[in-house]
């Protein structure tokens, strides 16, 4: 019942957290009315010498204390929200790790010294995130100089100004316990990379929590399997060093006040070894009173333990309350104390006890943090769980391990011998996260939000009652109901985007524009030769396509420009493309997308108005952007226009992402000659189009690649209308799914997996 009303607390305060950081104006008020509420029951009770209700008087005063921290920060946040949209120049202080972001940045948090516009610094002390190019010397404890825009950010995030760095300078390297820590990271990552692949890029992950050299295919295979926690410093991490350090040090026969000490201190190294940034405190504090609290014999006291922490932690930090890592990491450790030892009993009836003791822990946090990553994610995995029990076991190992081989760099050949060893679990991990994120059907979009969160409950609770067996014979045949009635559905739906995927399309289809939300993904088909103009957003909703196509092979990728919603897929083909077509390239990241792409066999070529060739027996043409482009060097305005005919492949012209400009210079150009079929509208549909374009394409079918829901309000009603005034019909794929084309006879055929509106 006690550890029930601490719990009670956390929830309480929690909520107040939440409710002061959204609403700030709010904190004030709120803390001066619990705090005065506080102190007067507090003070009645002692006056009338009756006992007061302590819990009502803890949550009060606890509740003042989160206002008045948010209360108290809200100067530093105004005067950093006034540089919104501005250039600035900052010194600041990095509070955390680096790592690198989808624009190829290195981003990390920190704590401004001074901000300002550029050469008028003005002293603030407050909290930033900064974005800056790919460095050296961006360790915690470092102060940089950064010059670029700045952003401000909403008021529950816990940065209160966003800075994209445009130049950055290292005006203090990082010192002392900080630059050791770093230099050793360095070397380990060094050592682990010199290792084959798979595993070598991970191990440093795994080990320290250092990702830099985990390759972006095995960072969206990680986040498909459900398996990307492992390179993050969680609680987990921290519990495997506990249980490692108490048990070597009972087994030398250490009484239990030394196991305890050694423990600490060992979590403590660990911590400053990896970054003692205050995701991974934060996770180190509640992984090390829950462990202890299992490993002292007093499980008992561990939730009551594990809710004080949260209360601790949300009145130093209320800006925790929102941040969904603080959330997985109390409910993981939760689910430790509370499911851990009843889960090793049920997967005890089933398989060995050293087997099951290492499954019991990260089953228990998988149930518990699925249904808060549902709130959260757009995109969930279906085989999380069993890609988690089969990878977790090798967890420790590669932890503990690769630590020792860390800590052991003074002698190398030790070191050497440790990372080899190190090595071979990463690269089971490795291995089970690339196979099964290939699955067919490995990851599907939901809606994210409470709905998911519910389906995402249900089966936990389900598999939960399923291995505990309670004593009521209908929760169990109920749960068991459940269980296989998801496994069915999971199961066809990757047999039927799998291997049926092809008998569920037409054969005739020639043009596929593939439903993988907001972005561009369209495959081009002739005599068994495949063109894929963009890759999307997301390399899951693409394999999704190619899979329903039962496309495995890529012979011309077209990248027509850089933007993420164009070129965010392209880790799902690598490996698959003969050759690249791409746009303008200006940005590093680019570059290195292009290298990947090379270094797996294509080869690549810039395009530029007049290149053609051959798509089986299809022609191609590319009509903008010319060889130099002056006007517009990059960017929407410069992206590969493709025309392709023939060969069973209707009349297409591939706009991009042009703009009105843009498009009345190709229209001017002359390159556009006669009707098409097909249009391939640009921009999503947005409002900046040319009338005239597309009244000289006369195209029957306008195929508009987008996502449904979207915020731009694509495509516009405008460019509807200027479609339909054209003679062209609309096809959305945020209405019909993916959407296919062909000719019969001459005739355009159109399919597609879902009715328009119209029926």
């Amino acid at each position: 019942m006690r550890d029930l009303r601490t719990s009670l607390l956390a929830v309480v305060l929690w909520a107040v957290a939440l409710l002061c950081i959204h609403v700030p104006a709010l904190a004030v008020p709120l803390a001066g009315a619990a705090g005065t509420g506080g102190a007067a029951a507090a003070l009645a009770g002692r006056l009338a010498r009756r006992r007061v209700n302590g819990l009502v008087v803890l949550m009060l005063l606890c509740s003042s204390a989160v206002g008045l921290v948010v209360a108290g920060a809200q100067p530093a946040r105004a005067t950093l929200a006034e540089s919104d949209g501005r250039a600035v120049e900052a010194v600041v202080d990095v509070s955390s790790s680096a790592s690198v972001g989808a624009d190829g940045r290195l981003w990390f948090d920190a704590r401004t010294v001074a901000l300002g516009p550029p050469g008028q610094l003005r002293q603030i002390s407050a909290p930033v995130r900064v974005g800056v190019a790919r460095t050296d010397g961006v360790e915690m404890g470092a102060r940089l100089r950064v010059t670029g825009q700045a952003k401000a950010a909403e008021p529950s995030e816990q940065a209160g100004l966003v800075v994209f760095g445009a130049d950055a300078e290292v005006v203090r390297p990082a010192s002392g316990i900080f630059a050791i820590a770093a230099t050793t990271r360095a070397d380990f990552v060094a050592r682990a990379t010199r290792l084959p692949e798979p595993g070598a890029g991970l191990l440093p992950g795994l080990a320290v929590g250092d990702t830099r050299a985990v390759s972006e295919e095995l960072n969206d295979a990680m986040l498909a399997s459900g398996l990307s926690h492992l390179t993050a410093v969680s609680g987990a991490n921290c519990m495997i060093i506990v249980a490692a350090v108490f048990w070597l040090v009972s087994l030398a026969g250490g009484g239990r006040t030394l196991r305890v000490v050694l423990s600490l201190l060992a979590l403590g190294a660990f911590v400053v070894l990896v970054t003692p940034e205050p995701s991974v405190v934060r996770a180190a504090v509640m992984a090390a009173l829950a462990m202890l609290s299992i490993l002292l014999g007093r499980p008992s006291a561990g939730l009551a333990m594990l809710s004080l922490a949260v209360c601790g932690l949300l009145i130093a930090d209320p800006w925790f309350a929102a941040s969904p890592g603080f959330a997985l990491s109390a409910a993981a450790t939760g689910a430790l104390l509370v499911l851990s030892r009843p889960l090793l009993r049920g997967l005890g009836r089933w398989m060995p006890a050293p087997l099951a003791l290492a499954l019991s822990v990260p089953l228990a946090a998988q149930v518990v943090c699925g249904p808060i990553i549902a709130l959260f994610s757009e995109q969930q995995s279906l085989v999380s769980v069993p890609a988690n029990l089969i990878a977790e076991p090798a967890a420790p190992l590669a932890t503990v391990i690769g630590l020792l081989a860390c800590l052991t760099a003074a002698v190398p050949p030790v070191a050497d011998l440790l990372a080899a060893a190190a090595w071979l679990p990463a690269a089971w991990i490795d291995m089970t996260a690339r196979i099964s994120a290939a699955l067919p059907g490995a990851t599907v979009a939901v809606v994210a939000g409470p709905l998911a969160a519910l389906v995402v409950g249900l089966l936990s609770a389900a598999v939960v009652i399923v291995l505990v067996r309670p004593a009521s014979r209908r929760l169990r045949t109920a749960s068991a109901a459940v269980i296989v009635v998801a496994l069915a559905i999971a199961g066809g739906r990757m047999l039927l985007i799998g291997p049926l995927a092809p008998l569920t399309t037409p054969s005739e289809w020639s043009i596929a524009g593939c439903d993988i939300g907001q972005g561009d993904a369209v495959l081009i088909r002739s005599a068994g030769r495949t063109a894929l103009i963009d890759t999307g957003p997301d390399p899951g909703a693409l394999q999704e396509c190619l899979a329903q196509t039962g496309t495995t092979r890529i012979d011309l990728l077209v990248l027509t420009h850089f933007d993420l919603d164009h070129v965010g897929g392209t880790p799902a083909v690598v490996g698959m493309v003969g050759t690249v077509l791409h746009g303008p390239v200006t940005e590093a990241d680019e570059r290195r997308m292009l290298a990947r792409l090379a270094s797996a066999g294509a080869a690549l070529r810039d395009a530029s108005a007049g290149m053609s060739g051959t798509l089986g027996d299809a022609q191609w043409r590319v009509l903008w952007p010319d060889a130099d482009p002056v006007v517009f060097p990059s960017g929407n305005d410069a992206s590969v226009v493709l025309e392709i005919s023939g060969g069973g492949v209707p009349r297409t012209l591939l706009l991009g992402d042009l703009g009105a400009g843009s498009q009345r210079l190709v229209l001017s150009s002359g390159r556009i000659r006669g009707a098409f079929d097909v249009v391939k509208v640009a921009h999503h549909g947005s409002r900046d189009q040319e009338p005239a374009l597309y009244a000289a394409l006369r195209a029957p079918a306008a195929l508009i690649s987008v996502g449904e829901g979207n915020d731009y309000g694509h495509p516009r009603a405008e460019t509807l209308a200027l479609l339909d005034a054209a003679g062209s019909q609309a096809l959305r794929t945020d209405q019909r799914g993916l959407v296919l084309l062909g000719q019969r006879d001459g005739e355009l055929l159109v399919w597609s997996t879902r009715a328009p509106p119209d029926g």
